[in-house]
């Protein structure tokens, strides 16, 4: 089984999957993904939001719940959600708490500013292990002014560095890092002990995490550092169209999906 532990210790890079129910977690179970992440991406993925701000903690303890009960090996991290950390401390670790000792979470993700430094560190000691997340987060694109590349020149790249840096010293255990120049990406995995996930970041980083969604081919538009490894969202059409034309055809449902008593009424 994949721990804390061993995702720092591992030598081939990791792999990390978005999942939001258990249908997906098993699936990604059993392909041997490392970590998966019940994202905060379900407000956009699932939900049909414009945005991951309106997810709760309801909606993510549910979808963990369902992730936990589906996963046998891997390590499975959960966001928590906008405005439910980083406002009142003891609100924030029991909310972390609950995706643990609720939900069965094995780990926490939280997007990080300097704000997030002494509370990663006052969850770690708690026993809650923290994933830290820097470069483009999604719970600030209303202050980033959408989903833009970040950390584009020095002056940035070295703050964002400084603050993964710091979250590392605070306890966490790994690092997302998204949408950034691939340079920043190979900095952080060479200036971290910590194992460093990117998303839009380049090959350099310690692993690669993408949301499931864009992996298989479902979403209808896959972000420019994402890439379709199927096509889901096509197969899935033509399912739904062949099981239309078979209702109207009266070809469905056939005599084998019939069941008689011979009952004469």
């Amino acid at each position: 089984m994949t721990t804390v532990a061993s995702i720092q210790e591992q030598e081939t890079p990791v792999t990390m999957l978005t999942a939001y129910d258990a249908p997906t977690a098993a699936l990604a179970d059993e392909a041997g993904i490392d970590v998966v992440l019940v994202g905060d991406s379900i407000g956009n993925a699932v939900f049909g939001y414009e945005s991951t701000l309106p997810v709760t903690m309801d909606d993510m303890t549910r979808a963990t719940t369902s992730v936990v009960n589906a996963v046998d090996d891997a390590l499975v991290v959960t966001d928590l959600p906008f405005l439910s950390y980083g406002v009142d401390r003891a609100q924030s670790l029991e909310n972390a708490g609950r995706l643990l000792k609720e939900a069965g979470a094995h780990a926490v993700k939280i997007e990080s500013g300097p704000h997030t430094v002494e509370l990663t560190e006052a969850m770690t000691r708690l026993g809650i292990p923290v994933m830290a997340h820097v470069g483009l987060t999604p719970q600030h694109v209303n202050s980033v002014g959408g989903y833009t590349r970040q950390g584009t020149t020095a002056e940035q790249a070295a703050a964002m560095l400084d603050l993964a840096k710091s979250h590392e010293e605070a306890g966490a255990f790994s690092l997302v890092i998204e949408h950034v120049p691939r340079e920043v990406g190979a900095a952080a995995s060479e200036e971290l002990d910590i194992p460093v996930v990117g998303i839009g970041a380049g090959p350099e980083t310690d692993g690669q995490v993408l949301v499931v969604d864009d992996a298989v081919g479902l979403s209808e538009r896959v972000p420019p550092f994402a890439e379709a490894f199927g096509d889901v969202r096509g197969e899935m059409r033509q399912a739904i169209e062949r099981y239309r034309d078979a209702v109207e055809s009266r070809d469905f449902p056939a005599d084998e999906h019939s069941h008689s008593e011979g009952l004469d009424l």
